[in-house]
């Protein structure tokens, strides 16, 4: 069990974390980042960012040979004032938030024909969510997706995924000088799904971005949520819960680019694994550059383990090139149920099937709060419910 670092302002450590005169991410990576999927070599599962992840169950997502030959029903549904526009590949709007940092993420953007660009105008303060839904149909596809706020606008994002199918994506967020951006990603594909997606944030002046990302589906989902920002000031705040069953492979890799001084960011992660072979990945990495004078972030990972045959990788990374930050720390520990959690419910009469669901729905009840929208959290309390109810039976 890894216990939390913390740097005060001025101060440096080694080990975990790496303070260093001249780094950057892509000493982590295979290749820099590029939109040109001829720019990346196929992974053969010994490079850092693979290393991971089961290659053979990508069904052909990582070294070309996944010819787009399915579709996905994908229906958005916004709120007047929400303009919402299918475009070609070379509008100008796609590309802005951030590059492909892997092949597979390059491989979607070379292999879309449309993207769907949805846009919220400036000072617009959105009432109700604008929802969209990705529904596979089977077979393997490709797609990019753009949301965009304008200055000092506020909106509410869900994307919810579900169906089957072999799916690489790209999604950017682009938020506007004082926009607030909160975006809820839910992956309840159906069991034989492949899921791939880059998330990529980009962060104005001033601006508050939250994203919350929601894993219970899919043989394997692999998400790389990235964050930039474009002026001082910015918050992004990334949580994430998964649920990782038997069989499943479910891998999140954050990326925080602190290169703008004054900003801030707080990643909480939080899964929960049952049954033979579940796997969970979770990577965080946090980059704070020589020029990211005043940063402030800490990222945090907890793992539940609920049976025998489950698996955890957990990596925090955090690099400093320079001292003159706020603070910055990480944390990860991986455990079983608290006995003396379980003692106290059971002494109180408690019976111990659900002295345990207690215990993982409290695990997930901070991260559940985050979405504020009470049919989607109601959704997923029954979702995890529904799990529990496999792992103490």
């Amino acid at each position: 069990m890894a216990e939390a670092q913390n740097i005060p302002a001025g101060s440096t450590t080694t080990g975990a974390i790496a303070v260093a005169a001249e780094s950057t991410i892509a000493t982590r990576m295979s290749a820099p980042p590029s939109f040109d999927v001829a720019d990346f070599p196929v992974p053969h599962g010994r490079e850092e960012e693979w290393r991971f992840t089961p290659l053979e169950r990508l069904r052909g997502l990582h070294d070309g040979t996944a010819a787009p030959d399915g579709s996905v029903k994908a229906e958005v549904s916004a709120p007047d004032g929400v303009t919402v526009e299918t475009v070609g590949r070379d509008d100008p709007r796609l590309g802005r938030a951030g590059v492909p940092a892997d092949r597979v993420a390059a491989q979607a953007y070379s292999s879309f024909e449309k993207a769907t660009v949805v846009t919220v105008p400036k000072e617009t303060v959105l009432d109700e969510p604008i929802r969209l839904s990705v529904q596979g149909q089977g077979g393997v596809s490709y797609g990019h997706t753009v949301f965009e706020l304008g200055a000092f606008a506020e909106a509410v994002v869900v994307i919810d995924h579900t169906g089957d199918a072999v799916r690489a994506a790209n999604v950017e967020y682009v938020l506007g000088d004082g926009a607030k951006l909160t975006v809820v990603s839910v992956q309840d594909w159906d069991d034989t799904a492949v899921h791939c997606s880059q998330h990529n944030a980009l962060v104005g002046r001033d601006a508050t971005f939250k994203s919350v990302v929601v894993t219970f589906g899919g043989d394997l989902v692999r998400l790389h949520p990235r964050v930039n920002y474009a002026g001082p000031g910015g918050e992004a705040e990334l949580y994430g819960l998964y649920f990782t069953d038997n069989g499943q492979h479910q891998e999140h890799r954050l990326f925080v680019d602190h290169e703008t001084p004054n900003c801030r960011s707080n990643v909480v992660y939080k899964g929960a694994l049952q049954g033979e072979d579940a796997h969970a990945v979770w990577i965080g990495d946090v980059l704070i550059r020589s020029t990211a004078l005043g940063t402030d972030t800490y990222e945090l990972n907890r793992n539940l383990v609920l049976t025998d045959g489950a698996r955890v990788d957990s990596v925090p990374n955090l690099e400093i090139e320079t001292g003159e930050i706020v603070g910055a720390g990480h944390a990860s520990a991986t455990g079983r149920f608290d006995d003396e959690q379980l003692f106290y419910l059971m002494a109180r009469g408690v019976p111990e099937k659900e002295a345990r669901r207690l215990v993982v729905r409290g695990f997930f009840a901070e991260l559940v709060q985050q979405i504020g929208l009470p049919d989607l959290q109601d959704r997923l309390i029954a979702k995890i419910e529904e799990e529990l109810e496999e792992s103490v039976a």
